[in-house]
C-alpha cells in the first residue's frame, strides 16, 4: 500500500484521488457537536448546507454530515436524511456526500439495517464503525444499495484490536467501493506503518481535538486522505477558535501543502 511518498498507506489518496497534495480532503461539518460547542457549529439544515457550500469552495473534496431531527437528535430516517441531501445537492454541493450509519443515530443493529434499506435518497458514501456490532452486515447492505462504504477503525488510545480485526475478517463484495477510515488516538507513525499490509483500499486518516492537526500532518506526509471540520476540531492549528468549516479547510490545505513539501511529496 505504498503511496506517492513511498512508505505510507497510499491506496489512500489512491482511488479517491492522487496521493500527497491531491489526496482527498473531507470536511466533517457538524459531527456529534451541538449548540453547547459554540455558534460556529452549524445546526439547522440551511446552516449545514451553507457551511458545506463554503467548505467546498475553500477546497473540501467531500462532505460528511450528521443528519439531525428538528430537536437535534441524530437520525437515519429517510425523512431526515433525504431532504438534507437534496437541499445540499440543490444548493450546488457537487462533491460526494457522506453520512454516518452509527449507534448515535440508531442503537439497534437491526434498526440501522432497516433505516438504510428504507432510504429514498442515497448518499454517495456512508460511514460504518467497525467498533459497533453488525458492521459487516451493514456495510454489505450499503454496497448492495450502491452506497460506497467508509469503514471506520479507531487505533491506539483505548481502542483494542477488535475493530481492525473485524474489518480484516470482512469480505466486501467490491473493494473498489470501500475505503478504510482510520482514527488514530495520536499521530504515531508506527500505527500508520501497520496499515501497509492491509487490503488494497484507499485510506483516510483523521484525529479529533488535540490529535486533529498532528494526524492531518501525518496523513499529508504519507500521502493519505485526510479530514477536518468542526465535527472533529474547534480550533485552528495556532490555537485560535475556528469561525467556520471553510476556515478549517483553508488551514488544512495550507498545513498539508507545507507538510508534503517538507516530506518531498510533489
Amino acid at each position: 500500500m505504498n503511496g506517492p511518498g513511498g512508505d505510507g498507506p497510499g491506496g489512500a489518496g489512491g482511488r479517491g484521488g492522487a496521493g500527497g497534495p491531491g489526496a482527498v480532503l473531507q470536511v466533517a461539518v457538524n459531527g456529534s457537536r451541538g449548540a453547547r460547542d459554540g455558534g460556529a457549529v452549524p445546526m439547522t439544515p440551511r446552516d449545514l448546507t451553507e457551511s458545506a457550500v463554503e467548505a467546498v469552495a475553500a477546497g473540501a473534496g467531500e462532505v460528511l454530515v450528521h443528519p439531525r431531527t428538528p430537536c437535534g437528535r441524530e437520525s437515519l430516517s429517510p425523512r431526515v436524511v433525504g431532504p438534507l441531501l437534496e437541499e445540499m445537492r440543490g444548493a450546488g454541493v457537487r462533491v460526494p456526500l457522506s453520512v454516518p450509519a452509527a449507534v448515535d443515530a440508531e442503537p439497534d443493529p437491526a434498526g440501522r439495517l432497516e433505516r438504510v434499506r428504507s432510504w429514498t435518497v442515497l448518499p454517495d458514501r456512508a460511514q460504518v464503525r467497525f467498533a459497533e456490532p453488525g458492521a459487516g452486515t451493514l456495510g454489505r447492505a450499503l454496497l448492495e444499495r450502491g452506497v460506497a462504504v467508509d469503514a471506520l477503525v479507531p487505533l491506539g488510545g483505548g481502542a483494542g484490536p477488535e475493530p481492525l480485526a473485524r474489518f480484516l475478517e470482512w469480505a466486501p463484495p467490491d473493494h473498489g467501493r470501500v475505503r478504510l477510515v482510520v482514527e488514530p488516538a495520536e499521530a504515531d507513525p508506527a500505527l500508520v506503518a501497520a496499515l501497509r499490509w492491509l487490503p488494497p483500499v484507499p485510506v483516510l486518516l483523521y484525529g479529533r481535538d488535540a490529535a486533529a492537526w498532528p494526524v492531518l500532518r501525518m496523513a499529508a506526509r504519507c500521502g493519505a486522505g485526510a479530514r477536518t471540520g468542526l465535527g472533529d476540531v474547534l480550533h485552528l492549528p495556532d490555537g485560535r477558535p475556528a469561525r467556520s468549516n471553510a476556515e478549517l479547510v483553508s488551514a488544512a490545505r495550507e498545513l498539508r501543502d507545507a507538510a508534503t513539501a517538507t516530506a518531498g511529496i510533489r
